[in-house]
């Protein structure tokens, strides 16, 4: 071998040692991947093992064994987890972990950080500063300046529209979007989502901006803890305030509007049907991010989270299509297949079980608590066709601690799930 050609050979593998040495020294901030659309983008050899160490490994996990149905083979999407809603079972998962943009799924983040500000008849008064920021090209549900709103009506806007206009009067109302975004950060830390890290309120693309399908399907089932929460992302359609217009007598009059979810599994679609005990939760899709969405469902009593990032495949309503795949997957295999891993609790969760000791019973906190049982019922509202009825969660119990601390012993039941039924 020539001598020039042995040089050359060596120097490239002394620049590739040294590229390796700084990535696994380089500080956890530095060496995060970053988001990515890139056909040829391959998942990191390391990410977060939250939730197992399983769940941290590249390429899809699941437990294959007699009975249990294999995957889907129409699978393109670059992350995905499917996971029992109330136990917290990861059921099978491919990239987890793999921080990407998460698009308008990290609405959801913003919801559960902010929906227990105020109550829903709180009104608010449209400033024009209260729209400065919305990106170009957002999805807006129409909201305008000088005009008053109902946090209701708000909230309504965020979940069917996800509307970006709607996002920005929210974060205007909690003292402005960098102090929103750093309480979703907060909150985002508690729930031990460590993949995630807002920049903007609404998902909006924004350098540094990341999730995975791990946090997201992490964030909807704390937001499912909200009665409203539920309420909001199950709703199929609502009327919205409209302008404040004079009519042909000169009088000043404000109409309203039809606004439609545009969760496709929830509202369907001319190529997607609604999915049958669909009950949220959101979607969101932007050139970074690609079609993201994270919905839930019940079926038979179980209650199953599916995450959906990024299919490659582009195809109209992919990412319902693979997402209504994964469900029928999960509802077929659960109590058949081995977990991979599990959902984590939030932190002051985590803590308090720690505190309660091994000698606390579901419905205990150390032994002393009292338990409540799940609420049997709920006002859906907004539903202008009258679908879903909402019911009580069996299989488990849940002890209210003070400051609103939620002790659960391994299974976190959802109360009032509203749940979804195909049309007639």
């Amino acid at each position: 071998m020539p001598a020039t050609e042995k040089t050359v050979r060596r120097s490239a593998l002394i620049a590739s040692a040294v590229l390796l040495s700084t990535a696994l020294t380089a500080p956890a901030a530095l060496a995060a991947p970053k988001p990515t659309t890139s056909p040829s983008a391959v998942p990191p050899a390391r990410m977060s093992t939250v939730g197992g160490e399983r769940l941290g490994r590249p390429g899809t996990q699941v437990n294959l064994a007699a009975g249990v149905p294999v995957l889907p083979k129409e699978l393109s999407a670059r992350s995905w987890i499917v996971a029992d809603a109330e136990s917290g079972d990861v059921l099978a998962a491919h990239n987890a972990h793999w921080r990407m943009a998460p698009a308008s799924t990290l609405k959801m983040l913003f919801a559960d950080t902010l929906l227990p500000k105020w109550p829903r008849t709180t009104t608010h008064r449209v400033e024009p500063s209260d729209l400065a920021g919305v990106g170009a090209g957002s999805s807006m549900v129409g909201v305008k300046e000088n005009e008053t709103y109902t946090v209701h009506d708000l909230w309504l806007g965020v979940f069917l529209r996800s509307g970006n206009d709607a996002v920005h009067v929210l974060s205007a109302m909690n003292g402005g979007v960098k102090k929103t975004v750093d309480e979703m950060n907060e909150h985002a830390e508690e729930l031990q989502a460590g993949d995630t890290h807002a920049v903007s309120p609404d998902g909006y693309d924004a350098p540094g901006q990341v999730s995975s399908a791990y946090d997201l399907t992490l964030i909807a089932r704390s937001g499912l803890q909200k009665k409203d929460f539920r309420e909001y992302c199950s709703t199929v359609r609502a009327q919205f305030p409209g302008e404040t217009k004079k009519n042909k007598k000169g009088k000043r009059v404000r109409g309203s509007f039809e606004i439609q979810n545009t969760n496709r599994l929830l509202s369907g679609d001319y190529d997607v049907p609604v999915y049958q005990g669909i009950a949220g939760v959101k979607n969101g899709n932007t050139t970074n991010a690609g079609a993201t969405f994270t919905g839930v469902a019940e079926r038979d009593g179980k209650v199953l989270l599916v995450t959906v990032m990024n299919p490659r495949k582009k195809e109209s309503n992919g990412v319902y299509k693979e997402t209504a795949r994964l469900f029928d997957w999960g509802f077929a295999a659960a109590g058949k297949v081995e977990p991979v891993g599990e959902l984590v609790p939030p932190k002051s969760v985590e803590e308090a079980n720690a505190a309660a000791g091994p000698s606390a019973s579901p419905g205990q906190a150390g032994g002393t608590g009292t338990g409540s049982k799940p609420v049997a019922s709920a006002h859906t509202g907004g539903g202008a066709d009258g679908m879903g009825v909402a019911f009580g969660i069996a299989g488990g119990v849940v002890v209210l601690l003070a400051g609103g601390t939620f002790l659960v012993n391994r299974r976190w039941p959802l109360p009032d799930l509203v749940r979804r039924r195909s049309r007639p």
